[in-house]
């Protein structure tokens, strides 16, 4: 709509002689999205989509609403210019008529919000329950993932899932994850030459994805394979993490630290242009020997898989049935592919390249920095955990001013009130960077977030936290929402994080608060299990406290434990290597260190005895990994 009517002077001029027009970025302004979208689900009673677009009365209620309206009427749709002639009209003589509609719809607004909650004492794991089984009956065992097309990754599911084996053991919640997550990896929703993850895959086998590529995906993706890999061992999920990071480091961080938004699907305006290959343009790059692999290790020798006239790359065989297959040994045929896919990588950087959008969204950012310390921490990279730490610093520097966080930054200037979701992520992604690399500064930037958290998003009486803070502008509906959408639930993960900084800090309050919001929607979570998966986290360690080990000593002790447990233990136990001399430790943390590496094994904030031989360490808190 942006080419076809807004950049067109004919269409510019009707709507800016009817209308005040006003362009949304709807990644800077979630909460206008969240109500505008909610509200033309209302008045059209189809689902939402972008774009969007929504006619106003002055108060900021719609009165008409809808997604795609081309400039020239087709497909059943009326021209963009004739419509808005229409709604004009419609606004002058229908008046009473649209202000009974709105009075209507902001009823129905406020009528969506949570407010009858659960005793804690209602809490059991029956939800948790239903939501794997929930998740077992749309799981596809072929292709892996939930559904059919379009196929989207769904990392807060199948974080849930894993979660599930690591404390039961069960299966079934394994295979889920491995399945889906090897089956994307071979797929075309991952970036075979570049690394990273696009949004989703327009059909059911991974193959052609949407080729935009986000930070809020690959975040959550990089942590979850991770965590895979801790278990499963799967070389496949170690590939994937360091590609995943390296592409992170190249394309996505800025010079000051701050990690871009996204990447656009479109060059040269065709969508995909910049990654699909034909097999007379790979083999002109690559000797005999390489093309002899690549061909029938991507699909080159298969037919056509976009469009009919191109081939996006994805894994149809495994390298031991191509070795056996041409005559050469895994290990040829693993030098061949390197050296292939270095040149095909070098030649698409000659490319025209997608546009990539170069603001710093808060929330993404902490989305990308739970999983850049996260896979820093599992596979001793600390090159990854510095990545990390320079973006926290940035989002300190740039992005916390005068004690409060703002959403967004974009050619060094920072603006708008942030929102739950900056909040809730950040402290998540500080406590995964704690636990990476400990500094107190880290724990205590926290404990800063957490106060502005409680202070100016909590709904005290109600429970949960609001998606805009008390001093936020004004507007038709203030939301609460606690289920999960593209991005984990602000709700889930405030309580997971209050949860999990009460056990680290001592600090109550923050174990109350994660309680009353765990509270105020269980009710929701019986009735729809599978829609909030972030909070069934929450519930989880609300019925079975998370477990912390906390390690002292010096080093090169403390690092080698710290390592062990990190590459053993999943993320359902929190590590916290702490070196000498930290001042300013919260008592829970403040252990003797001595000389020797010891671990104390804590349940919330009570703590068993210390613990001087990393063997018994193991025995004690990590799973056996399974083979890869």
């Amino acid at each position: 709509m942006a080419h076809e009517s807004f950049e067109d002077p004919e269409v510019a001029a009707v709507l800016n002689r009817l209308f005040i027009n006003i362009k949304v970025d709807r990644e800077e302004r979630p909460d206008l999205d969240q109500i505008y979208q909610l509200a033309h689900q209302m008045l059209s009673q189809r689902p939402g989509g972008w774009p969007l677009t929504v006619f106003l009365t002055p108060d900021q209620v719609p009165f008409y609403a809808g997604t795609y309206f081309p400039k020239d009427a087709r497909h059943n749709l009326p021209g963009f210019p004739e419509l808005a002639e229409r709604i004009a009209q419609a606004y002058r003589e229908q008046r009473p008529a649209i202000e009974e509609q709105n009075a209507s719809l902001r009823a129905a607004l406020q009528g969506v919000q949570h407010r009858a909650g659960a005793s804690g004492t209602e809490f059991s794991r029956e939800p948790l329950d239903d939501a794997i089984r929930g998740l077992e009956s749309s799981f596809d065992p072929r292709h892996g993932g939930f559904g059919g097309a379009p196929k989207f990754p769904h990392p807060m599911e199948l974080q849930l899932c894993l979660r599930r084996f690591a404390d039961s053991g069960e299966e079934q919640a394994l295979k889920m994850v491995s399945v889906t997550l090897e089956r994307m990896a071979l797929g075309g929703i991952y970036d075979q030459l570049g690394g990273g993850f696009a949004r989703y895959s327009v059909d059911a086998s991974w193959t052609i994805p949407h080729f935009e590529k986000m930070l809020y995906d690959n975040g959550p993706l990089l942590r979850l394979y991770s965590d895979a890999w801790t278990v499963t061992r799967n070389p496949v999920f170690a590939r994937i993490v360091e590609e995943t990071a390296a592409w992170t480091m190249r394309e996505m961080q800025s010079a000051q630290g701050g990690y871009y938004s996204s990447i656009d699907a479109d060059s040269e305006h065709e969508e995909g242009r910049f990654y699909v290959w034909t097999p007379r343009e790979a083999a002109g790059l690559l000797s005999a020997e390489e093309y002899a692999v690549i061909a029938p290790y991507y699909g080159l020798e298969g037919p056509a898989n976009f469009e009919g006239t191109h081939w996006h790359l994805q894994v149809t065989r495994t390298l031991a049935a191509v070795a056996h297959r041409i005559g050469r040994s895994l290990e040829q045929c693993e030098q061949l592919l390197a050296s292939a896919r270095k040149k095909l990588f070098q030649a698409r950087e000659e490319r025209v390249r997608p546009g990539r959008d170069e603001k710093v969204l808060t929330s993404w950012n902490a989305l990308m920095i739970a999983g850049m310390a996260r896979a820093g921490a599992v596979f001793g990279r600390d090159d990854w955990i510095a990545s990390a730490e320079r973006a926290a610093d940035f989002i300190r520097a740039s992005l916390w001013q005068r004690g409060r966080l703002l959403a967004t930054c974009k050619d060094g200037r920072a603006h708008l009130n942030a929102y739950l979701d900056d909040y809730a992520y950040c402290l998540e992604a500080l406590m995964e960077l704690a636990q990476a690399k400990f500094d107190v500064k880290t724990l205590a930037f926290a404990g800063e977030l957490a106060q502005v958290l409680l202070a100016q998003f909590e709904d005290v009486e109600q429970g949960g936290f609001f998606f805009t803070s008390h001093d936020h502008e004004r507007l038709i509906q203030r939301s609460k929402p606690g289920y999960d959408n593209a991005t984990p639930s602000g709700n889930g993960v405030a309580a997971l994080s209050l949860q999990r900084l009460s056990c680290l800090t001592g600090e109550a309050r923050y174990a109350r608060a994660a309680e009353r919001t765990i509270a105020l929607y269980y009710p929701g979570m019986r009735e729809h299990p599978g829609a909030y998966s972030t909070l069934m986290m929450a519930l989880e360690e609300q019925l079975s406290p998370p477990r912390s080990v906390i390690l002292r000593g010096r080093e090169p002790g403390l690092s080698a434990w710290r390592r062990a447990l990190a590459t053993e233990c999943m993320a359902r136990t929190m590590v916290l290597a702490i070196p000498p001399g930290m001042a300013s430790l919260p008592e829970v943390l403040d252990k003797p260190a001595s000389g020797e590496v010891n671990a104390w094994v804590c349940e919330g904030v009570s703590c068993l005895a210390p613990i001087a031989h990393l063997e018994s360490l193991r025995a004690q808190v990590c799973r056996p990994a399974q083979s890869g």
